[in-house]
C-alpha cells in the first residue's frame, strides 16, 4: 500500500492566506461594501480578501493533492542583481533622469541570469526606457527629468 505524501509548504502557505482572509473579511463584516460604481469603505478590503481567499484555496488544495517536489538552492546572483538595479534605479533617477536609469537599471538586472543576450538586453533596454518616458513624463506629466541635462 503506498502512502500519500502531502506538500506541507504549499498546504501551510494556503492555509496562512485563508486565515488572512478571514480576519479580513472579519474585521471589515460591519464596513458598508457598497457596489463598484458606488465603492464603499469595505469594498478594497473584501475585494482584495476574495482574491487572497482564491489563492488560498488554490494552494491548499494542491498542497493536498501533490507530494513536495523539493525546494531548490537559493541562487545569490539574481538576488543580488535585481536588488542593485532597484538600488541603481533609486540612485540615478533624479540626477540621471528617467531615461539614463531605466536602461542602467536594466542593464544591471540583466547581468542576474547567464542566459542574457547583449543584443535583446540593449532593444529591451532601449523600448522599455522608451515607454516609461513616455508613460510617466508625457502621458502622466510627472516632474520627472528625461535626461541629465
Amino acid at each position: 500500500m503506498t502512502q500519500r505524501r502531502i506538500d506541507w509548504p504549499d498546504l501551510l502557505f494556503g492555509a496562512f492566506l485563508i486565515l488572512v482572509a478571514a480576519g479580513t473579511f472579519a474585521a471589515t463584516w460591519r464596513l458598508n461594501g457598497g457596489t463598484a460604481a458606488n465603492m464603499g469603505p469595505g469594498y478594497m478590503p473584501r475585494a482584495i480578501a476574495g482574491i487572497l481567499l482564491a489563492f488560498g484555496l488554490f494552494f491548499a488544495i494542491r498542497g493536498l493533492l501533490r507530494a513536495h517536489s523539493g525546494i531548490e538552492r537559493v541562487q545569490l546572483r539574481p538576488i543580488l542583481g535585481v536588488g542593485a538595479a532597484v538600488g541603481v534605479f533609486a540612485l540615478l533617477i533624479e540626477t540621471a533622469g528617467l531615461a539614463t536609469a531605466s536602461l542602467a537599471s536594466i542593464f544591471i538586472a540583466a547581468l542576474a541570469s547567464r542566459e542574457s543576450r547583449f543584443f535583446e538586453v540593449i532593444l529591451f533596454g532601449l523600448f522599455v526606457a522608451a515607454g516609461a518616458v513616455l508613460l510617466f513624463v508625457k502621458a502622466l506629466a510627472l516632474p520627472v527629468p528625461i535626461w541629465p541635462w
